[in-house]
């Protein structure tokens, strides 16, 4: 392989260096594979062009002979270069770079003008509507040879470029995509409000809250339903409850605290605070009470449930370092599981705290005072539905 120092060792001028230099022996195949189209009305000047190409390693060279034809060709494929007269019968030059230049969309390929014209004013004129670059006839073909390997090279670099940035956009959006995957199911764990605080860096969350209002609804029979129903079907009824549960939940502006077995645990006023809570709550239990009644033909009847509910403070907070999990305590949580499991299949079983915040808005049945393991005897109602 001649190198530069080499020629000019022979004595060789400069144009023979810069012709010997410009031939296609050493250009990178990808150079070698460009395609290039000619747009010339004259058949002899796009022999003699292709003669010049060929010899600098280009192969691929297609022929129009007007601006029309080449705007054709451009639509159905696409070109690494165009070398393009000026001067056609037919849509002449300066009305195809009109058509590039308004048709940005397009993934055109650079421009080497070719004109008769040795005017400086038309060459300044081509570049400004988008042409790489402008040569005068007759043509150097040493001019030539450099300005094609170079167009052809800007074109590669581009697509590269283009190509390592649809690659990051591709990445972008699967990161993205995934990002939103990853928050989704961590809203599907945790309330929006505790996930955007562990998103933010916090590690121990841990908060008290006042006054809310703790549901816990279990269902009665789903045991004895285990034994005779098929596993699948027996999901199948539970994940439609809950997930009936789930959207009563979210229409009542509650937090959904977790499921135990067959046990559904809610609460108002966490983790944002809200002076409606116990109202909330109730609404809620009738609702999952209508929710169950709509299933209960596909049980046999044999599911009901029974709801508990008691208003008081309680600590809520995160724990778990794999499966985080949003939990509350308290004897607030303590009391609203006896309700539940002291109360009746069918009916809304509350305590005093709780009937108090409620009394003015729903119908209340006394039941007395009744005995709570861990309480003694505590007043309770029943809720019979809103006044």
């Amino acid at each position: 392989m001649k190198t530069t120092e080499s020629l000019l060792g022979e004595g060789a001028d400069k144009h023979h260096v810069v012709a010997e230099l410009g031939r296609g022996a050493n250009k990178p195949s990808d150079f070698k594979k460009a395609k290039v189209l000619l747009v010339d009305d004259s058949r002899l000047i796009r022999m003699s062009l292709r003669r010049s190409l060929i010899e600098i390693g280009l192969s691929d060279i297609t022929e129009a002979g007007d601006g029309r034809e080449a705007i054709e060709m451009l639509v159905r494929e696409p070109f690494d270069l165009m070398l393009l007269d000026m001067e056609m019968p037919e849509m002449n030059g300066m009305e195809v770079l009109t058509v590039l230049r308004d048709t940005p969309h397009q993934p055109w390929p650079p421009v080497i003008v070719i004109s008769g014209g040795t005017n400086l004013d038309d060459a300044v004129r081509c570049i400004e509507m988008g042409a790489e670059d402008y040569l005068s006839k007759p043509f150097n073909p040493v001019l030539l040879r450099a300005r094609v390997t170079t167009s052809v090279e800007r074109k590669r670099l581009r697509d590269q470029e283009a190509l390592r940035m649809r690659q990051l956009e591709q990445q972008h959006e699967a990161i993205t995509q995934e990002q939103a995957k990853t928050e989704q199911l961590l809203l599907n764990i945790l309330p929006r409000k505790i996930a955007q605080r562990l998103k933010a860096g916090e590690e121990h969350i841990a908060d008290a809250f006042t006054n809310v209002s703790v549901l816990f609804a279990d269902m009665v029979g789903f045991t004895a339903m285990s034994r005779t129903m098929k596993a699948s079907d027996l999901v199948k009824v539970l994940s439609d409850l809950f997930s009936r549960f789930d959207l009563i939940t979210e229409k009542h502006g509650l937090e959904k605290i977790k499921t135990i077995g067959d046990c559904y645990m809610l609460a108002g006023g966490v983790p944002e605070p809200s002076d409606d809570h116990a109202h909330a709550a109730i609404d809620a239990a009738l609702d999952m009470c209508l929710a169950l009644e709509e299933i209960r033909e596909r049980t046999g009847g044999a599911l009901r449930m029974r709801i508990g509910v008691h208003s008081g403070p309680i600590v809520a907070g995160v724990i778990g370092l794999r499966k985080f999990t949003y939990d509350l305590w308290g004897d607030t949580v303590n009391v609203a599981s006896r309700m539940e499991s002291t109360g009746e299949p069918g009916r809304i079983h509350v305590s005093v705290h709780t009937a108090d915040l409620i009394r003015s808005q729903f119908k209340l049945e006394s039941r007395g005072c009744i005995e709570v393991k861990s309480l003694g005897a505590v007043e309770t109602y029943f809720v019979n539905g809103r006044h």
